[in-house]
């Protein structure tokens, strides 16, 4: 921990303050000084209030809002939880449960599901989300138009060949083989349910927020593009998920997004009562929030673990010696005690413990600086006198770029530069925001040696579209099919048509990318990250760890 004099402390905590002053001062003029934005520095009295209003602050309110393009963000993600609705629900356990589809069937090889939608749900210009509504979902999500700029949903199934509604409120849906993921995936938090008069429109119509009609509890009032979104609840709202026990409208009457890029001041906004919410504050900083009696939130979610994808087509990582070294040169209880708390958990294979068919892996990737420094050895890279290593005139070189969506990358990625910094390795850091960061850093590029991980999905089934580039898959540690046993697993578990089946061949392909290693695990992940005041209660997460106001409520 670094201690600074006197005087310069008290210069940061009067700067701190003065941001927080100007944040009060926009809060007032965004949300009509309006009781959410202050709702909430003190205790409530316990009793339940009906309506009121809340404000979140968030770091991003991203580059696009195309719904294809824009929901799966860790950003927009929040307002498209609110303002649509998805077939099913899917909680932290992996459980799908009845949503906007009130119950389902599949055939004996999961090739065909028929989805049974609930009556009288409307999208909130009145008009009916009904069998075909759904079609024209699902196409979307399937296909989007890549060629004006609208692109599929991430992780949905590659296999899907089309849908029929046979009747207002059936709606049947094939595969081209067996897809035992696509019901959880329904509940992914990209698969939102939108107007076909939205998906009609064209990309940069779609872009304007205003024109985009979900289904959702609420529905969005105002936004200014790069600064803030506000939502009314919608007072006909009826159908909630059955797992949130929850009926008709939201208590709340009105939700403000507000952006505000620095931790430090939107925890100090929430502390001071000018903000109800702060996402993604600093692990650090919350101990002396809960002894204050503030809520902190840290909802594990579904998906992959923090951690490295390594691209096996650039040097030095097309050594499987030096792609071990690196997974064992990392001290991740180090990581977990110095950037953490005791909410993290380190990581057990390459994808989260709560996944249902996830399993404990770690030995295949245990620290032990002693083993990466041999396997460093065995490979040819020798120390220099200023101990970075080197091999025909090469030296150890790495760069790694913080992942903008996860609020502490930067700090592990610097602590990681330190470990392996001690094994001979030259580690550069070079950090974006989300904009140049998604422009510039992609998965397979030559510019990008090791990719950092922060990515949910709701079944275990889609891993196999991260492995390889088989059906269009991602391609995360750029093999192409240069792996037979890989591609061999990633179909097992692709085409498996019982859970049973697939938890055995998913236990064998954790093991093998982690021997390989393909995939460096840091931490199990805690993405979303919330910091809220005491008066906000009833809050809910969902699978992939997004916070739901719909059931929320303010103590009076």
């Amino acid at each position: 921990m670094k201690t600074f004099p006197t005087g310069r402390r008290a210069l940061l905590r009067s700067r701190r303050w003065q941001a927080v002053a100007a944040v009060a001062a926009t809060l007032a003029l965004t949300a009509g000084c309006a009781g959410g934005a202050g709702a909430g520095a003190a205790a409530g009295n316990g009793t339940r209030q009906e309506g009121g209003d809340i404000t979140f602050l968030i770091d991003s309110l991203g580059d696009t809002w195309i719904p294809n393009n824009s929901a799966i963000s860790s950003f927009q993600g929040h307002i498209w939880g609110h303002v649509t609705d998805k077939l099913v629900y899917v909680d932290e356990e992996g459980t799908a449960s009845p949503w906007v589809a009130e119950s389902w069937d599949q055939n004996a090889d999961a090739t065909e599901f028929t989805l049974h939608l609930k009556e009288g749900v409307t999208f909130s210009d009145g008009s009916p989300l009904d069998a075909e509504a759904v079609v024209a979902n699902l196409d979307m999500w399937a296909d989007g138009r890549p060629d004006e700029g609208i692109n599929p949903i991430g992780l949905f199934p590659t296999t899907y060949k089309n849908s029929e509604a046979v009747d207002e409120t059936t709606v049947e849906v094939s595969f081209s083989a067996p897809t035992l993921g696509f019901i959880p995936t329904l509940g992914y938090h990209g698969s939102i349910l939108i107007s076909p008069k939205t998906l009609a429109l064209s990309a940069d119509e779609q872009a304007d927020l205003s024109k985009d009609i979900g289904s959702g509890p609420f529905v969005v009032a105002d936004w200014k593009e790069g600064d803030n979104v506000v939502l009314e609840k919608r007072d006909d709202y009826d159908w909630g998920p059955e797992a949130l026990d929850h009926e008709g409208p939201a208590s709340l009457d009105q939700i403000t997004y507000k952006l505000v890029a620095e931790p430090s001041v939107r925890t100090a906004a929430v502390q001071s009562g000018q903000a109800d919410v702060a996402y993604n504050p600093s692990p650090q900083e919350l101990e002396p929030f809960k002894k204050q009696g503030f809520t902190v939130a840290a909802p594990r979610y579904l998906g992959f673990v923090n951690g490295f994808a390594l691209n096996t087509k650039l040097a030095p990582f097309d050594d499987p010696a030096v792609r071990q070294a690196v997974q064992h040169g990392i001290n991740r209880d180090e990581i977990l005690s110095t950037v953490y708390t005791d909410d993290w958990f380190p990581a057990e294979s390459f994808i989260q413990s709560n996944v249902p068919g996830a399993n404990d892996h770690t030995e295949e990737f245990a620290y032990d600086a002693e083993e990466a420094a041999r396997l460093l050895d065995e490979a040819g890279w020798t120390a220099g006198d200023d101990g970075i290593r080197t091999k025909g005139g090469k030296r150890l070189e790495l760069t790694l770029y913080p992942n903008p969506y996860l609020a502490t990358s930067q700090a592990v990625d610097e602590l990681v530069a330190q470990q392996l910094g001690d094994l001979g390795f030259k580690v550069k850091i070079q950090a974006f925001d989300v904009v140049t960061y998604g422009e510039r850093v992609t998965i397979g590029s030559d510019a990008v040696p090791a990719y950092e991980i922060t990515r949910s999905f709701i079944d275990a089934g889609t891993v196999a579209g991260i492995l390889t580039d088989t059906d269009g898959g991602e391609n995360w540690f750029n093999l192409g099919q240069s792996d037979p046993k890989l591609t061999e697993l990633g179909n097992k578990v692709a085409s498996a048509v019982s859970v049973d089946e697939r938890a055995t061949v998913l236990d064998e392909l954790q093991g093998y990318v982690l021997q390989q290693g393909y995939f460096v695990p840091l931490t199990q992940i805690v993405q979303r990250l919330y910091l809220q005041a005491p008066k906000l209660k009833g809050v809910s997460y969902n699978g992939v760890a997004y916070a739901n106001f719909y059931t929320a409520y303010l103590e009076g």
